[in-house]
């Protein structure tokens, strides 16, 4: 069976370039071809904890998924805080890559917040700029390097946490934290932060971008701040939109940061994607190993697993019951990420879809080391068939 391919204003001129007599074997009439999606939040953990994920898998997943552009996140070890220290990271994309892996540079030393890192020499190598897993504490640094970003003409993606208000919690300052005797991170943690970085962006003219918010507030400020002309967009991830903390279990998976949050930031959220407040989806995909989810919501690692799911799940519980439209979704994924890190659209890359296959999420066959996802067991419908990044085939469904 031929695929048809996906038309849409959104992508006009898109022509995928499919191999002469490409079939697909499934009795499904919905095999659509789509551009690449593009995920500009993701944490592949090499160099120095390969043990969790490598640039291979963790790409690997990625192309199962449908993403043929991803950007990895800085907390890495060493850091890539400098030309010498991102190189470590390019050689590492060069080798083991099956997509285009196009990575941040951090912000700061080491992430520590401190002293800048070294942005002028990793600019022409960087996606963006971020200390994503971390938040600038300091008003001073943070406008230091806004200026810094806005001369270079790069987006700094914001990680928004005011340490001195987590008091050592770990999900949602909610009602199942309250029932369930657990430490509860406020929402006031991640708002107040983006609601002085969005004053600095507003003096700086930095291209400011906030990284996975997941409050009411959040979606409040940003729709302000774009409404007076800030350069600002921000991204939500699946687990945000589609789950809140009535669902948490006592297990590793329903862990992450920021936490799910309360039904009335789910539904603001997506408020926030159905009036162009949130721009962009990302998985925040963050592998760990087994034993690091293993300890339940107060002692796992935070971090959950998505680049194998989310298209997968925003198509069977957004688009399919009329939440939004498949269009949107694709802007949401395809369009707005490449156009606010300037990735470019080719023809080359693409995704081939069965719309109509239905399964269960089941980790266990899962390309990515790290398995815990809270949508284990979920049925879903959308699956993928072949990925090709380049012109070259970076996955194809096993028969």
């Amino acid at each position: 069976m031929q695929a048809r391919i996906c038309q849409s204003k959104l992508f006009p001129d898109f022509a995928p370039r499919i191999p002469e007599g490409a079939a697909f074997s499934s009795h499904s009439s919905e095999i659509v071809v789509f551009p690449g999606f593009c995920d500009v939040h993701v944490h592949f953990r090499e160099p120095g904890f390969s043990y969790k994920e490598t640039i291979r898998s963790g790409s690997r997943a990625a192309a199962r998924g449908g993403y043929t552009a991803v950007c990895p996140m800085p907390n890495l070890k060493p850091v890539p805080d400098s030309l010498a220290h991102l190189e470590e990271e390019l050689a590492l994309i060069r080798k083991g890559a099956v997509i285009r892996v196009l990575p941040y540079g951090a912000l700061t030393v080491d992430e520590q917040g401190l002293e800048a890192a070294d942005l002028e020499a990793m600019a022409p190598f960087a996606a963006a700029f971020s200390d994503d897993g971390r938040g600038v504490q300091s008003e001073d640094m943070m406008r230091a390097v806004m200026r810094r970003c806005a001369a270079l003409g790069k987006v700094l993606a914001a990680h928004c946490e005011d340490n001195s208000l987590l008091r050592g919690g770990y999900i949602h300052d909610g009602a199942y934290a309250a029932a369930h005797g657990h430490k509860g991170i406020c929402s006031e943690s991640e708002w107040r932060p983006i609601a002085r970085d969005i004053r600095l962006a507003a003096e700086t003219g930095c291209a400011y971008h906030v990284c996975h918010i997941s409050t009411r507030e959040s979606v409040e400020l940003i729709r302000r701040a774009k409404r007076d002309g800030v350069n600002v967009t921000c991204e939500t991830a699946p687990h945000y939109l589609l789950l809140d903390d009535s669902d948490l279990q006592e297990e590793g998976r329903f862990k992450m940061n920021p936490p799910l949050r309360s039904r009335g930031d789910r539904e603001a959220l997506l408020e926030g994607l159905l009036d162009g407040t949130v721009d962009m989806i990302a998985t925040d995909h963050a592998p760990h190993s087994a034993e690091e989810k293993s300890r339940g919501l107060a002692g796992s690692a935070f971090g959950i697993v998505s680049l194998e799911t989310a298209f997968p799940l925003l198509y069977t519980k957004l688009v399919k019951p009329g939440v939004i439209s498949l269009d949107r979704l694709l802007e949401l994924m395809v369009v707005n990420p490449r156009k606010r890190f300037g990735i470019p659209l080719s023809s080359d890359d693409y995704t081939v879809w069965d719309l109509e296959k239905e399964y269960i999420i089941d980790p266990a066959g899962f390309l990515s080391q790290g398995k815990a996802t809270p949508f284990e067991g979920w049925t879903v419908q959308g699956e993928c068939l072949m990925t090709v990044c380049g012109g070259k085939v970076a996955y194809r469904r096993e028969e």
